[in-house]
């Protein structure tokens, strides 16, 4: 069935809003993934806040062309492509599209729009591969903590020192006696 015209400026213009809300567009060949697969792999980039749109790549290409992607490459938008859009955190739309392709090997990256970039394939699978912004928290809080807890440790042991000395000196005195 056709799409309109009225339709296609309606997913344009809602395309057009998402690239310039996302803090990445990642690109994923979804060719060969079965209804239930497709509902989990929507499922899984809800829960990190990101969108999973399939829309014509001519409509793609003018939305990004609108927020200065000038040229896709065709490698990217090769095959029935779908764009995930970040809207959170820049890396846990590829983060969750690779680890989804781990287990399913129906789904493939195809690129991103990564900070005025186009991606490759492959730097959009380095983009993947960098830790969540969680880890990375959890990293530094843990670097904060660790010099604290090495103060602490110093200063417990000194005093536990001080009171074993103590504690052997009255032992000496009660045998003396």
């Amino acid at each position: 069935m056709a799409v309109t015209k009225e339709k296609k400026g309606e997913v344009l213009e809602a395309l057009k809003a998402k690239v310039g809300d996302a803090k990445a567009v990642v690109f994923a060949d979804f060719k060969g993934l079965s209804v239930s697969d497709m509902s989990e792999l929507r499922g899984q980039l809800r829960e990190k806040g990101v969108e999973f749109k399939i829309a014509k790549k001519t409509l793609i290409k003018l939305a990004a062309k609108e927020h200065g992607f000038e040229e896709i490459p065709s490698e990217v938008l090769e095959g029935p492509v779908g764009a995930a859009f970040s809207m959170e955190d820049e890396i846990s739309a590829a983060k969750t599209l690779a680890n989804f392709a781990k287990t399913n090997e129906n789904l493939e990256l195809r690129g991103a729009l990564f900070e005025g970039r186009v991606l490759s394939v492959a730097e959009t699978k380095e983009l993947a591969a960098l830790p969540g912004k969680e880890e990375l928290l959890a990293k530094f809080v843990f670097l904060l903590k660790s010099p604290i807890s090495g103060f602490h440790g110093v200063l417990n042991n000194t005093v536990s020192g001080f009171v074993r000395v103590l504690d052997a000196i009255r032992e000496q005195q009660e045998q003396a006696a």
